[in-house]
């Protein structure tokens, strides 16, 4: 075969890999809107009796779940969706400013050979199961953690967040949302890190030529470069948090308020949690009540999604 023949036959070999690659491409973006209209609907259907059934039936269910304290399917799930807030978002508070000092000095400061074996411990904390974290937290830092807690108490017990008395285990909300800074530190690190790595190189040495220190330097061009990413990443530790389920049970003392005591116990509980703390004695019209929380915290998971994505158009601008 001459050489024109090859020539010839190239565009057309790549042509029919592109359409190859778009065909691929669309097939998986479909598949993901397949998969959660699946979940959605399979959430709609289990919770239906929850929503068309028996009101009476599913107000008795309630008011069992919750030792007479609600009745209603909205006071049922209210509390435990402020306090999935709460938790997740203190979470995300201790673990911001963390994240993105580490994920800092792994990329712009560090040695390379203590840079590369950071990185590896924090993918290795990425990877831990949450029921480790769980285990750690109940058994570690539950008991190690009071006298903190106590002397928070005690100096800064005139701020409403912090009213004693702390409580003795400590397995309150501020404890649960250590627990759970520490399980979203690695995952916003990690992203964080990348996209530090990749500012571009002319940008960093223009600011040091201009005079710029090494903080002033990454302060004008990597930040700057990396805000998108960051905010990416923190909304994927935040989702993270709303989602977590063993670490939460096996530490917190639950509750059922509309409370903002941290380190009292018995105040607050989160969605996640509480379906696995309830589903293995609920009946069918109990797994529907469940169930029907769970759909509620799917739809906060899309509201975070959404504003994750605004968040970022607007850093990307």
């Amino acid at each position: 075969m001459s050489s024109q023949s090859k020539t010839a036959q190239q565009p057309v070999s790549d042509k029919n890999a592109d359409k190859v690659f778009k065909g691929v491409a669309y097939a998986c973006g479909i598949l993901i809107l397949v998969v959660l209209a699946a979940v959605a609907l399979f959430l709609l259907f289990r919770a239906w009796p929850l929503i068309g059934g028996d009101q009476q039936a599913n107000s008795d269910t309630i008011s069992n779940f919750t030792g007479g304290k609600a009745s209603s399917f909205w006071g049922y799930v209210g509390p435990l969706l402020f306090g999935t807030v709460l938790i997740s978002a203190l979470a995300l508070l201790i673990s911001f400013f963390v994240s993105v000092g580490i994920a800092l000095f792994i990329s712009h400061y560090a040695p390379k050979k203590l840079a590369t074996a950071l990185s590896y411990v924090v993918d290795l904390l990425a990877a831990i199961p949450s029921v480790i974290y769980g285990l750690w937290g109940g058994l570690v830092l539950v008991p190690a953690i009071y006298p903190f807690w106590n002397w928070v108490a005690k100096y800064l017990g005139w701020i409403p967040l912090f009213a004693g008395p702390a409580a003795n285990p400590s397995r309150t909300v501020a404890t649960v949302a250590v627990v759970l800074a520490v399980m979203i530190l690695p995952i916003i690190t990690s992203m964080s890190r990348d996209i530090f790595l990749q500012t571009p190189r002319l940008q960093e040495e223009a600011a040091l030529a201009l005079g710029a220190t090494k903080w002033e330097m990454v302060k004008l061009a990597v930040l700057p470069f990396g805000k998108s990413g960051v905010v990416s990443a923190s909304m994927l530790g935040l989702g993270r948090a709303l989602g977590e389920t063993m670490a939460v049970l096996m530490i917190l003392s639950p509750g059922l308020n509309y409370s903002i005591k941290l380190l009292q116990a018995s105040q607050n509980q989160t969605i996640a949690a509480n379906i696995a703390a309830q589903y293995p004695e609920a009946n069918d019209l109990g797994v529907s009540v469940l169930i029907g929380t769970g759909l509620v915290l799917f739809l906060i998971t899309f509201v975070v999604n959404f504003i994750a994505r605004k968040l970022t158009e607007k850093a990307s601008a």
